[in-house]
């Protein structure tokens, strides 16, 4: 199917669909029970008075509807400083092929050239071929020696706990 779309910075009215593809890429990757984040949640840390992240659309020309999201905010790096993370990139399954990931991407490249950064960084797992290549297209840089690590919020919880007694 081929559409026309065009990339902008998301508004508080495009939650409810942000929701959506989030829900949609956690079923592509075989993790739906995984998502926990409410729409209220992404209008406050999207929207608030204090934004947590940055968000761009990829938004049907005809409808209004978004075809994709790439969700980025600020990290810090001890050895580069100021760095963009890019969260996800998400297209919806039946618009792939239309260049929709690719127009995301150079949004947020553009947007990280904008902002100074020294490193843009994202996670891609390692079976999703399309996207790898892509990222590869664009001269990313795939580190091989480094795992991804992470604490859910239970394993926190006890962290806390067991820090304190």
């Amino acid at each position: 199917m081929r559409v026309e779309f065009k990339i902008e910075n998301a508004v508080v009215s495009d939650v409810s669909q942000i929701l959506c593809l989030i829900k949609e890429l956690a079923e592509f990757e075989n993790e739906s029970e995984q998502v926990e984040i409410t729409e209220e949640e992404l209008r406050n840390d999207g929207f608030g008075s204090n934004p947590l992240y940055h968000c761009f659309v990829a938004r049907d020309l005809k409808t209004g509807d978004l075809f994709g999201i790439a969700l980025v905010y600020f990290r810090y790096s001890t050895w580069k400083g100021k760095s963009i993370h890019l969260e996800d990139l998400i297209v919806k399954k039946e618009v792939r092929g239309n260049g929709i990931g690719t127009a995301l991407l150079d949004q947020v490249t553009s947007y990280a050239h904008q902002m100074g950064v020294r490193r843009l960084c994202w996670e891609v797992l390692d079976w999703n071929t399309p996207a790898i290549e892509l990222y590869e297209s664009k001269g990313a840089q795939f580190l091989k020696n480094w795992h991804i690590v992470q604490m859910n919020q239970q394993t926190i919880g006890q962290n806390v706990q067991k820090a304190n007694e």
